[in-house]
This record gives C-alpha cells, structure tokens and sequence, in this order.
C-alpha cells in the first residue's frame, strides 16, 4: 500500500482525531479548568468545533473532496491562532491584546515549557488538519 492510499484512506479519520482532541481540549479548559476564553479563543473555537462534525461525515461516508471545505476554516482558523500566539509571546501584536474584551487576549493561562500556550496548542491542531487535508488533496489528484 502505498502513501497516497493510505492517506485517502485515514485522512479524513485522522483529521477527525485532531479536530476531537482540540474541541475536548478547549471544553476541558473552559468548564473544567474555569478558564474564561478571549474573544480571539472564541473565533478558534467556532471554526474548530464544525470540523468534528465535518470531518466525522467525511470519515463514516468516505467523502473524497471535502479538503474542499475543511481546508479554508483550517488555515483561517490556523492564522488567528498564530496571531493570538504571536499577541502572547511577542511585542508586536500586545496593543490590540486590551481591545479583546473582558478577558485579555495576551493572558496565559497555560504556559507549559515557556512555549506551549492555548493558541499554541490551536494552531497546532490547525496546522495538522491543514497538512492532512493538503496531503489528501494531492493524493487525489490523477
């Protein structure tokens, strides 16, 4: 079996996966750890929430072509969450941290090895859906 098979087969699965693990992750952090999500948490959330569902059709019906319509909420989904992480760890984005609203945009709840942040974790999840996504794309072509 070779790689493009294999991705036409698991893509989708996998994908489904990350988007799961993401929206449980972000659930776990709001209503478990208490933690009141940013208006920028929020835009994340509302792109990553529909994939699980997308993507769980996708995966049980075999869709071949919805790269189609994950593949645009991933890498917008994946840029907000490069500049939210951008806003916590740099200076370059911190003035528009206060516009966010009742909870700063440039707050770290979590700050695991000086690196990993919430957003961080977001735009992991993103990135990998994206390349799954890419990756599907490609195999599909003739």
């Amino acid at each position: 079996m070779n790689w493009k098979q294999t991705i036409r087969e698991n893509g989708h699965h996998l994908s489904w996966v990350v988007a799961l693990t993401a929206t449980l992750g972000s659930l776990y952090f709001s209503e478990i750890m208490m933690f009141t999500p940013c208006k920028l948490c929020w835009y994340q959330r509302i792109l990553m929430y529909p994939l699980v569902i997308i993507l769980g059709i996708a995966a049980v019906r075999k869709e071949r072509h919805m790269y189609l319509y994950v593949l645009p909420m991933s890498i917008w989904g994946g840029g907000i969450s490069l500049y939210h992480y951008l806003m916590q760890k740099t200076e370059w984005f911190k003035t528009g941290a206060s516009a966010c609203g009742p909870v700063p945009c440039d707050l770290d709840y979590i700050d695991w090895f000086g690196f990993v942040t919430i957003p961080f974790l977001a735009l992991v999840a993103f990135a990998l859906i994206t390349v799954l996504q890419i990756l599907m794309w490609v195999a599909e072509k003739k």
